[in-house]
């Protein structure tokens, strides 16, 4: 199959046709995903609480995200692979972010990577672009934010926010982004933003007008049961599964039905 690019997701939105988006953070799932059909995977640092057990994504690190870049990188033959900015590693400075991002592509395999902010931003991902590196924006609920914001809030619900997210993300849009995530903000804000702008919008919790969507893939399937927010469809219970197929095997090791003859050299 083809291999999805920054430029193909553009494509996508032209043509009307959704995209598809999943988390991913290790070599078995990214080998699935694949198989699966999905087009972009999302090295998040949502990997700071679903696999690291952080109670947020503020302590994931860049070298946090490298690691799984590379576990991915390892699985995927067709995705785009986007790799999050963590907390405090583009926020300080032009130079920093270039350094911080331009080793998460050399060093992790990643193809673009995500970063949190609006206008704010703007200089950073116009300093990025420059230096080659493709940028996601990401606007509305940005959870490296959430000291600032109070906590997992919807963002845009007044009319003064919602006209200031259409205006953050034209102002992305000029800035270079091929795309921007669109979180937890009212769906017909979202509907408006995507169609102020060129660039595909990726929708979490914004709604089905966006023009794709993404899910942290562990919060689908039902194995991150800590935090389940309103947005999240659970596709599988595959935390009952396991938990019960754990518990078999427990079982027949305890009763020494396993290993059988059939198991045994």
């Amino acid at each position: 199959m083809e291999k999805i690019t920054t430029v193909t997701l553009r494509q996508m939105k032209e043509r009307g046709e959704k995209i598809v988006m999943l988390t991913g953070y290790d070599f078995s799932m990214t080998k699935l995903l694949n198989e699966a059909g999905v087009e972009a995977i999302l090295v998040g640092d949502s990997l700071g609480m679903v696999k690291l057990g952080y109670e947020t994504t503020l302590p994931v690190t860049v070298d946090d995200i490298i690691y799984h870049c590379k576990a991915v990188k390892r699985g995927n033959s067709r995705s785009l692979i986007i790799a999050d900015m963590p907390f405090m590693s583009y926020e300080a400075g032009v130079d920093e972010a270039i350094a911080n991002a331009g080793k998460v592509i050399k060093e992790g395999g990643a193809e673009a990577v995500k970063i949190e902010g609006g206008r704010e931003m703007a200089a950073k991902i116009q300093a990025l672009v420059a230096a080659k590196i493709p940028v996601m924006g990401h606007i509305g609920l940005t959870p490296q934010s959430i000291n600032q914001l109070g906590g997992y809030k919807v963002q845009g619900r007044s009319l003064d926010e919602a006209r200031r997210l259409v205006d953050e993300a034209r102002v992305l849009e000029a800035a270079g982004v091929f795309a921007i995530v669109l979180e937890c903000i009212p769906a017909a804000v979202a509907v408006e933003i995507t169609k102020a702008v060129s660039v595909p919008t990726i929708g979490i919790g914004a709604g089905g007008g966006c023009d794709g969507q993404i899910l942290v893939t562990d919060d689908m399937l039902g194995l991150y049961g800590e935090f389940k927010p309103k947005f999240v469809k659970r596709y599988a219970d595959l935390r009952s599964q396991i938990v019960d197929a754990i518990r078999l095997y427990k079982k027949e090791v305890k009763e020494a039905a396993f290993p059988s003859d059939e198991h045994t050299y």
